[in-house]
């Protein structure tokens, strides 16, 4: 994926100085009951090279990296294992502080390192994940937009 997410994950890695506990085990309350968390969906990566699926994984909300754009071969990560499907975003519980926020973790897989994240949709429908290693002052934010195109084989992007 161009190394855009490991870069300023790597950043945020600098300046960490502490550890903070995420916790909260419920299923999310920023929703209207029976329906679906606002961030479960298809997004497209800021830089537009990769699209995950965010979705249940138990009590739980995870992502995969489910389309990556690519010409020649499918990237793969620090194992050697081909990125497509790679699940990526893990563990993300409601954050019992800020409703519709996210908290869990997200694997770098240009290192296999893994980060504190926070997932939440922002008033204009995008969504923010911040990745950080200490505590979120200590990280930064990209957006990501709703994706409602084709991932064709191999996870390809058109």
């Amino acid at each position: 994926m161009g190394g855009g997410l490991a870069r300023w994950l790597a950043r945020g890695a600098i300046a960490a100085l502490c550890a903070v506990a995420v916790g909260a085990t419920d299923l999310p309350t920023a929703h209207a009951e029976g329906s679906e968390p606002n961030i479960i969906g298809r997004w497209m990566t800021k830089d537009h090279d990769g699209v995950f699926e965010i979705s249940h994984c138990g009590n739980e909300i995870c992502g995969r990296l489910a389309g990556v754009r690519y010409t020649t071969e499918m990237p793969r990560d620090k194992r050697g294992e081909p990125e497509c499907n790679l699940p990526m975003l893990n563990g993300f519980t409601p954050d019992p502080k800020e409703a519709g926020h996210w908290n869990g973790h997200v694997t770098d897989p240009d290192t296999g390192h893994v980060y504190h994240a926070k997932l939440w949709v922002s008033q204009s429908g995008d969504l923010k994940l911040r990745g950080f290693v200490a505590v979120p002052l200590f990280g930064e934010t990209e957006t990501w937009s709703r994706y409602t195109g084709t991932i064709g084989p191999a996870c390809k992007l058109p």
